[in-house]
């Protein structure tokens, strides 16, 4: 059985932009606060939070980008999750739906399912409000 996760957000840039702020190594660091990568090919480099989390790139287009997901922290063995950013137009800007599936444990979803806010996309609004703004 697998244990998933499904999120939805709404971010107040358009859907091009946010994807760079998914994707861009640069605009990572200044929205993370540490360094990131999501190389926008299949099979590029992916990596979050100083490396905390590892994976691939699994595709990348205009408004998707799917990754594999395996946090330094868990358990040797534990095959990586994956993750699924699907972006849509929204008045507001875009209609960010998460999907986060493979968790090892309920425990790891229930983290991640804060942690999505707390550390991806709260920072990420943040960036755009403050820093796009200014």
């Amino acid at each position: 059985m697998s244990i998933d996760l499904k999120l939805e957000y709404l971010l107040s840039g358009k859907p091009a932009r946010v994807m760079q702020l998914l994707t861009d190594p640069v605009l990572i660091r200044k929205w993370s606060g540490e360094e990131g990568i999501a190389e926008q090919k299949e099979g590029g480099k992916f990596g979050m939070f100083d490396g905390w989390v590892t994976g691939q790139v699994l595709k990348a287009t205009d408004n998707e980008l799917v990754v594999t997901w395996l946090p330094g922290d868990w358990e040797d063995g534990t095959p990586p999750s994956e993750v699924h950013f699907l972006l849509k137009p929204h008045a507001a800007g875009t209609q960010l739906l998460l999907t986060h599936s493979g968790f090892p444990n309920e425990k790891e979803r229930d983290s991640h399912k804060t942690g999505w806010a707390d550390f991806y996309f709260d920072p990420m609004e943040d960036f755009m409000l403050i820093i796009d703004k200014s």
